[in-house]
């Protein structure tokens, strides 16, 4: 199955990128898909006292521009006689014209290597969160030292078990399919985890005769919603990807208690993931304009590339 018809790579200048590259042309291959690849560079000012667009910051910013593209050209020159590349320079902020990119163009998959701040112990930098936080498509951040092959998928799923959601399914489903997919093209162990919790047990000191017993029985009866949710879920996957491909993948699923924000980033760092699909929304708040705080939480964690979906429906709010 076709996932992706038309991939966006954003050159990283900052960090090794040979193999993001290769990952974006072994998945457009795959997928018969077109690629493009692009790099932004910042307006030039040539100096205090010169207006932007003086002849001196005009030249200035041409030659950039000619820089790049001869890195970009570098970039992809093993690849030319694989697949027809598409390049182009553009010049503003990175995260805004990216994002114009793809809905001038309708990508439905941007793939990016990690800034990897280095003042900082964190993977993803100011562009990569506005990427995740606002780019309508699905959005592939790499690490540096990205596998050719991964050998284990992380897939983190979401959903209240007393409340069906068709936009949380869907978002579900999303995410289910395309770590799915990748696990069955690198031949990598897929892996499903769900985080829950108990909220209300705290308060049941303040009221319970039996504390013992009314803990118990609230979260059991907690638990037992999730599994049987989760359930459903591993069984529409089988439904849907079909039981020889189920079997073949044997997917293997988490079910833990405790908050996302703790409970992906430990078990990610306990299989050794080198990537974790999960959804980039929360489940309140203004959509289409912010980031979910659990997920914020997490992908501040993670140090291993991250393929990060939107729910259907979501909305940028940047626009053309």
């Amino acid at each position: 199955m076709n996932l992706f018809k038309n991939i966006l790579y954003v050159s990283e200048g900052a960090v090794s990128q040979e193999a993001s590259i290769m990952r974006a042309v072994s998945l457009a291959e795959n997928n018969q898909a077109d690629l493009t690849v692009i790099d932004v560079i910042p307006i030039i000012s040539a100096g205090i006292g010169l207006p932007r667009g003086s002849l001196i910051s005009s030249k200035l910013q041409t030659a950039i521009v000619n820089e790049r593209q001869k890195i970009l050209e570098a970039l992809i020159e093993p690849y030319k006689k694989r697949l027809h590349i598409r390049l182009d320079i553009l010049v503003g902020t990175t995260f805004l014209e990216v994002i114009r990119v793809v809905l001038r163009n309708g990508h439905d998959l941007l793939i990016k290597p990690a800034e990897n701040p280095s003042f900082i112990e964190r993977l993803f930098g100011t562009n990569d969160m506005q990427l995740l936080r606002n780019c309508p498509c699905p959005v592939w951040l790499t690490r540096a030292k990205e596998k050719s092959k991964y050998k284990q998928i992380l897939a983190a799923v979401d959903f209240d078990p007393d409340m069906p959601d068709t936009i949380e399914q869907d978002l579900n489903r999303q995410i289910l399919e395309l770590s799915g997919s990748l696990a069955f093209s690198d031949f990598a162990s897929l892996h499903v985890i769900h985080a829950w919790n108990a909220p209300g047990e705290a308060m049941l000191r303040t009221w319970a005769d039996d504390l013992q017993e009314a803990s118990a029985t609230y979260v059991e009866g907690i638990r037992s919603s999730h599994e049987r949710a989760y359930n459903r879920l591993r069984q529409r996957l089988i439904e849907r990807i079909g039981k020889d491909t189920s079997d073949y993948l044997s997917p293997e699923f988490h079910m833990r208690r405790g908050a996302a924000a703790t409970v992906i980033p430990e078990i990610a760092k306990e299989l050794h993931t080198d990537l974790v699909v999960m959804g980039t929304v929360a489940r309140a708040g203004v959509m289409g304009l912010f980031i979910g705080n659990t997920a914020e939480f997490v992908l501040e964690q993670l140090q291993c590339s991250v393929l990060a979906v939107k729910p259907p429906g979501f909305v940028s709010p940047v626009h053309l």
